[in-house]
């Protein structure tokens, strides 16, 4: 009796020393990251068979387990992914907006200045300062696009860093999740009942690490070995074999760089922007937000380019010669060749570039052309739409494909090109970034026309003749004068004459209103200018036919070509000519703006729901003082209670050893 009341006090001694110690344990673990509560599972021993009776022989501890809610946890690591992407988003997309709010704002500044200075020289095309004016704001312009994308530069540099800098934890994490998996099986070897909670521990908190980086799913084996999957189920840790995550250069573009998962036997690609976390975050920035700003940014300069240039050829300068070129030329070789990524598979029979026939037609959407044989195919890689841009060296000239929707470009190849050959097309590549004042002399700028129409002053109906397009200003001042006679029939129907500068007059041609476009001079000479026959110029009785008369307008005091460039800043131009200068760049801030402000909206929701499900699983998992404090005294008395018991078995033995000697 009295050694069964000493083993049963010795029992319960030593369950509340372990109670007591696990007790301990939490609440020196309470600031511990990623501890879990524990708990001494306390049974019964199997009583002892007495007669017909069973006699208790005291208690002991089970196990220490870990008070964990897998449920909770998932859904704090679902959450915290989430938080890991919506957060590195929202900083991403707040540091572009901040740019574009500073730079672009800049750029606004320098395209009012721009037009200002050129509206001077309008008025005043003589004066030498207004036009040194113009060159400068010019400069300022060109500065400010290539401020701007180097701005994209250097944040496509940061992400990329970070980019890799968060794989190379990524890969980190895999190797210590593999050390922490191989540690738990040797443990289960030793065919032990209990767990390694504190390796337990260590392993969710690597995984929740993960989880801020990227999306996150775990498998538990009968083992207590984990298998880990990132994004959309790529296997990072298979049981105790590490997988890593290297960054390698993009392929065509190098500046792309592409994520490749590396095991013990190769490597593979993986897509970015499907992992999730923090990581999906930096590559959906880069390749989506921040790509797609570029790209209109890019246009917006080619169109401003273009578009100047275009009016400074159609005028004369003060020496009476075609304007040249303001800024950079959009076809300039460089940007032709810029515009084409070929990819490192190709074969080096074929080289190509993109050469831009009209920006108004031009989108911000990536292309691909690839050679399946015999012939090339363009895809628009946004919208999937594929075209066939037929043999090569097919096209005027030859090897010029025009694609069917027309983006506003040709795709030109020569060479040989090989089957699987594939090139992938941004048109508007480099376009700020390269863009220049090419013009540095005042003079050169061409604020005059090179003619003028003017109406007789016999006409009396609503009809206009106009010059819609220049092709040559010099030629076409020296084919002057022509003098054009519209003629209406007693039927109704119209007719014209043209005569040049030799005083021949063609024969009638007919003319359909309300409009149509004359190439002059008349073939067979090469035609340097288009004019336009608008409405129904008829005249009546003796004042028939209605005449406009063409003459040579150049002139150191004549601004009317400068007037046309400085009638550009209210001209829609860009997507579809629906655009003005100044409305596509604020378009392209306020997006940026609006994506920023979502984004902002999103992070606080995310933080939110990681909050409310944090706080769940650590209702369950997190330790609580007061509770760990009032089991501490409870497990005090109840291990004093068991001395008291031990105590009392020891007088019990002394007693009887008393009586027998």
């Amino acid at each position: 009796m009295t050694v069964s009341l000493y083993q049963t006090g010795v029992s319960g001694l030593l369950a509340a020393q372990q109670q007591l110690a696990t007790t301990s344990h939490n609440i020196t673990n309470v600031n511990t990251d990623g501890y879990t509560r524990q708990r001494a599972e306390q049974n019964a021993s199997v009583g002892q068979v007495s007669g017909s009776n069973y006699i208790g022989t005291g208690t002991y501890v089970q196990d220490i387990t870990r008070i964990y809610d897998q449920f909770s946890y998932k859904e704090q690591l679902i959450n915290q992914s989430n938080l890991g992407h919506a957060d590195s988003l929202h900083t991403r997309l707040t540091q572009l907006d901040q740019i574009m709010s500073a730079s672009g704002s800049a750029v606004a500044g320098s395209i009012e200045q721009f037009y200002k200075a050129l509206n001077g020289v309008a008025d005043n095309p003589n004066d030498s300062g207004l036009r040194s004016i113009v060159l400068s704001q010019a400069k300022s312009l060109s500065d400010g696009f290539n401020e701007l994308t180097n701005n994209f530069d250097l944040m496509g540099k940061s992400v990329n860093g970070e980019i890799a800098q968060v794989a190379n934890k990524i890969s980190e994490i895999s190797l210590e999740l593999a050390k922490i998996n191989e540690s738990i099986l040797q443990t289960q070897g030793l065919n032990q009942a209990g767990q390694p909670n504190d390796l337990l521990d260590k392993r969710d908190q690597l995984v929740s690490e993960l989880g801020e980086y990227t999306r996150v799913n775990t498998i538990v084996d009968q083992n207590g070995v984990m298998t880990i999957m990132v994004g959309q189920g790529i296997t990072l840790v298979a049981g105790i074999t590490p997988l890593t995550i290297a960054v390698q250069a993009g392929d065509p573009d190098a500046l792309q760089t592409e994520l490749r998962l590396v095991g013990p036997n190769g490597s593979v690609g993986i897509d970015g922007s499907k992992l999730g976390g923090s990581l999906g975050a930096s590559i959906e920035f880069r390749d989506e937000h921040l790509s797609q700003t570029r790209a209109e940014i890019d246009r917006l300069a080619m169109a401003i380019s273009s578009t100047l240039n275009d009016s400074q050829a159609s005028g004369l300068d003060l020496n009476g010669v075609q304007g040249a070129n303001i800024f950079t030329d959009i076809n300039s070789i460089q940007l032709q060749q810029g515009r084409v990524l070929a990819h490192s598979s190709n074969s080096n029979g074929t080289q190509a570039q993109v050469m831009i026939n009209d920006v108004s037609k031009l989108t911000t959407d990536e292309f691909e052309v690839r050679f399946d044989g015999p012939n090339f195919t363009l895809v628009n890689l946004t919208s999937g739409v594929s075209s066939d841009l037929g043999l090569p060296g097919s096209g005027t000239p030859a090897g010029t494909h025009t694609s069917s929707p027309d983006y506003g470009f040709s795709f030109v190849e020569t060479g040989t090109p090989a089957l699987g050959d594939t090139f992938t097309i941004i048109p508007t590549k480099n376009s700020a970034s390269l863009m220049q004042t090419t013009l540095t002399d005042g003079n050169a700028i061409a604020a005059s026309s090179a003619v003028q129409i003017t109406p007789s002053t016999h006409n009396i109906s609503d009809g206009k003749i106009a010059i819609v397009d220049m092709f040559d200003p010099v030629n076409a001042q020296a084919a002057m004068p022509i003098r054009i006679d519209v003629l209406e029939d007693g039927s109704g129907n119209f007719s014209y004459t043209i005569t040049d500068n030799t005083n021949t007059t063609s024969a009638p041609i007919l003319y359909t209103p309300p409009s149509q476009l004359i190439n002059l001079p008349a073939s067979p000479l090469t035609a340097t200018f288009q004019i336009e026959i608008s409405g129904e110029p008829s005249g009546s009785g003796p004042n028939a036919p209605e005449q406009f008369f063409i003459g040579d307008a150049f002139g150191v005091g004549n601004g009317a070509n400068a007037v046309t460039m400085a009638k550009t800043q209210e001209q829609g131009v860009t997507n579809g000519n629906k655009e003005t200068f100044s409305q596509s760049l604020g378009i392209s801030t306020a997006k940026v703006g609006s994506k920023a402000s979502n984004a902002e909206l999103t992070a606080d929701t995310a933080q939110a729901l990681f909050t409310q499900a944090f706080n769940r699983n650590q209702a369950t998992s997190g330790v609580n003082l007061d509770e760990e404090a009032a089991n501490l005294l409870r497990f005090q008395q109840a291990y004093q209670a068991a001395s008291q018991i031990i105590s009392t078995a020891n007088t019990i033995f002394d007693t009887i050893l008393a009586a027998v000697r």
